[in-house]
């Protein structure tokens, strides 16, 4: 199995506007983000790395400034939709610039070596993909989250950072134009190193076993039926008593109707708000990163479907996720390298190879 749009990028995109409400679809089509919009971010006149940039959630940021302090030579600039400076390590020592109007690459840009993103499918990183093919310099894409059918495809000729050699062959679906290496996950390197040496000295198991479980929402997202995750997660938590923790995505209208129906059956909808790296409560859901970030962190944690299709089967085996109902599931394995590093020393290495 692999990606259902592995080159077709139009295809893609039109799949993932079938996908959202008709509301915002329209709105989509009648404002759009025209190329003026785009603003270039800078703290030096003469940047080696180009990021681009689409939205500034803490993930986002950490996901590209994380590794951009520990390079030796990656002085960068972001290409973005908006000023991001307030989310940015020392807003102050960043400058705007217009991007203006043309496709050209602005003349402040010319010595960029490389230019980092997570694809091309959004438009600041498109922006940044067409200016990386105008340079002649890499384009490099790194993992952001576990991979499912649905992932947009790799930009041409994209070398990528991945977490596993397992997802880079899914990503790449066949494909020869893109070259990858392994630098595994931050989000779970980071909880496992929260996870504290048991009496043995081996890693403990943190689980509060009196506690209900927890159960992941996933209600927002494009790849599974809404009501093949709705009807999951209702039977799970009215057989078993578990909390139902909303996505931060679940605040569309549809979501808030399902959320006060269970509240009216006596289901607890947790609202807390508390970050799940906290979180002592065995976790459970259909396909969430969060099952893996337990399960590094030393929480027991599960997977669950009600009629689910095959691709979900097929991520569950991927990941060496377990079902309810068996042993939980085992923490992944980490790399001896923290990805951090790692993708700041790859950086480090294509800024050099992309220099003319």
């Amino acid at each position: 199995m692999g990606l259902n749009y592995p080159l077709d990028l139009p295809g893609w995109q039109a799949w993932q506007d079938s996908r959202q409400p008709l509301a915002r679809r329209f709105l989509r089509a009648v404002s759009g983000t025209r190329r003026s919009d785009f603003v270039v971010i800078r703290r030096s006149d003469a940047p080696s790395l180009l990021i681009g940039m689409d939205s500034a959630t803490p993930t986002a940021v950490s996901t590209f400034m994380t590794p951009l302090a520990r390079t030796e030579r990656g002085e960068a600039a972001i290409v973005a939709s908006s000023d991001v400076r307030p989310f940015l390590p020392e807003p102050a020592s960043w400058k705007l610039v217009p991007a203006g109007a043309e496709l050209r690459v602005p003349t402040y840009l010319r010595e960029v070596r490389a230019v980092f993103g997570i694809g091309h499918f959004l438009p600041a990183s498109s922006v940044a993909f067409s200016w990386a093919e105008r340079l002649g310099i890499p384009f490099i894409v790194a993992q952001h989250g576990l991979m499912t059918p649905f992932a947009p495809p790799l930009p041409p000729s994209a070398h990528l950072l991945a977490f596993s050699d397992e997802d880079a062959a899914f990503w790449a679906s066949g494909r020869t134009d893109v070259t990858h290496e392994v630098v595994g996950s931050q989000l779970l390197w980071d909880a496992a190193k929260r996870r504290p040496a048991g009496d043995d000295g081996e890693p403990a198991n943190i689980t509060d076993a009196d506690a209900k479980p927890i159960f992941l929402g996933q209600l927002h997202g494009a790849e599974l039926a809404r009501g093949i995750s709705a009807k999951t997660a209702s039977r799970f938590c009215v057989q078993t008593g578990a909390s139902y923790r909303p996505h931060p995505a679940e605040i569309d209208k549809l979501s808030r109707l399902q959320h006060s129906a269970w509240k009216a059956r006596g289901i607890d909808v947790d609202r807390s708000g508390s970050p799940l790296r906290d979180n002592r409560r065995p976790v459970v859901s259909i396909f969430s990163t969060g099952v893996l970030e337990a399960a590094a962190a030393g929480v027991d944690s599960w997977v669950t479907g009600v009629d689910v299709p095959e691709w979900v089967r097929d991520f569950w085996r991927r990941y060496d996720l377990s079902e309810w109902g068996s042993e939980p599931t085992p923490a992944p394995r980490q790399p001896d390298l923290e990805p951090a590093a790692a993708i700041a020393r790859s950086l480090d290495r294509l800024i050099e190879g992309g220099a003319r």
